[in-house]
């Protein structure tokens, strides 16, 4: 116990934004990237394609890490863009499903399917703001998945343009005029309800 104690707190020293993954026993530091990422990750993705199917990618994307760790290059970017960036590729496998997800949401919100709320004004503002988001899932679907991989890694996963650059292999600048792209086209295209106080998603 206490040599795995150790090995844990050796791991920790070199950090977890950019570990070394390249030693003779993986697991110390593969445990600690678990702890600190697998709930967020499995949250974005259970937004995108369903909780079912996120837990069975979170456990993909920490599996495929695993294997091709000597592929990561701490000097290169972050561990979270890392598996950001394995999870995104895995994620491109389930794209029918996401956008028939989107799809059908825009459906019910199109035609007043939204959650009741009470008289707390906390909930009633909870409530709008997921019916924006309700109504921007039609205006998400006909996106091209770079372009909503690039979008949901910011506004849902909340990597900044340097993160999302290195999760998708493209540049920052590239990111950074994508984004600007895309919210113009947002902006544009997205349900008036959504754009009201701001709007809950921005590209």
């Amino acid at each position: 116990m206490q040599v795995m104690k150790d090995d844990h707190e050796q791991a920790g020293t070199r950090g977890l934004d950019r570990p070394d993954l390249g030693g003779p026993d993986p697991a110390p530091v593969f445990g600690l990237l678990f702890d600190a990422h697998a709930a967020p990750l499995q949250r974005y993705l259970a937004r995108r394609v369903g909780t079912e199917t996120a837990h069975d990618l979170v456990a993909e994307t920490f599996l495929v890490a695993l294997r091709r760790r000597e592929t990561y290059r701490p000097e290169a970017g972050t561990a979270r863009a890392w598996l950001y960036g394995i999870a995104t590729n895995l994620l491109r496998h389930h794209v029918r499903t996401e956008t028939r997800a989107l799809n059908a949401t825009a459906r019910l919100a199109a035609a007043g399917q939204t959650v009741s709320a009470g008289h707390d004004g906390r909930v009633a503002e909870r409530v709008d703001a997921q019916s924006r988001a309700a109504l921007l899932a039609g205006a998400l679907a006909e996106l091209s998945v770079a372009d909503r991989d690039t979008l949901l890694l910011v506004s849902w996963a909340g990597l900044d343009p340097g993160e999302v650059a290195e999760a998708l292999g493209i540049p920052a600048g590239t990111v950074r005029s994508r984004l600007h792209r895309i919210r113009r086209w947002l902006r544009a295209n997205a349900p008036e309800s959504t754009k009201e106080g701001g709007g809950s998603a921005r590209r």
